[in-house]
């Protein structure tokens, strides 16, 4: 049996436990993170924005929703909502792991966010404003998960989240056929 040797091997084991002592305030994010950082931490900021501003337009189509006559998409929307924390919250975490402040401040979210928070009151309006807007997140994950390429965590969390986009946006272009 050969014992492998540190120039047949990928990595060089000395230089990595020598790196695993430095910057330990970085916790995971080691010195062969292979993206810039910031702007890292700037793509995923408005990703978060663009969620809490998903969350905020499924919860009051809810809401009004209910009002309209149709409690059964009401649920559908709120189902919506719940994914779409969800999806915010993964994102905040994420860049808090990668060093950065997710930024939750109301005043900014409408300037980083690429999506609209229009006031319909028609529930017609109200599932095609939120398909656009399904579809444009879907549209800007796909360029990100390119963009992430080469850090595995966080491109494995924004295929997640496209999966759940591209169910939200088939639920509603459904709902669209049919209201």
């Amino acid at each position: 049996m050969k014992i492998m040797q540190d120039t047949d091997k990928p990595y060089n084991l000395k230089k990595i436990q020598a790196e695993a002592r430095c910057s330990l305030e970085n916790a995971a994010i080691t010195t062969d993170y292979p993206l810039n950082i910031e702007k890292a931490c700037e793509l995923l900021n408005e990703a978060l924005a663009t969620e809490i501003m998903c969350v905020l337009r499924y919860r009051h189509h809810q809401i009004i929703a209910k009002g309209i006559t149709s409690p059964e998409i009401a649920e559908i929307f709120m189902e919506h909502a719940v994914e779409e924390e969800n999806h915010m919250l993964m994102i905040a975490e994420r860049i808090n792991q990668l060093g950065g402040d997710p930024d939750f401040n109301p005043a900014t979210v409408n300037a980083r966010t690429a999506t609209a928070y229009d006031s319909g009151k028609e529930l017609l309006a109200l599932i095609r404003e939120d398909l656009i807007a399904e579809r444009i997140v879907i549209s800007i994950y796909r360029r990100l998960i390119e963009w992430f390429d080469k850090d595995s965590t966080t491109r494995r969390m924004l295929e997640s989240i496209l999966e759940d986009e591209e169910e939200h946006a088939d639920e509603l272009g459904e709902l669209l056929a049919t209201v």
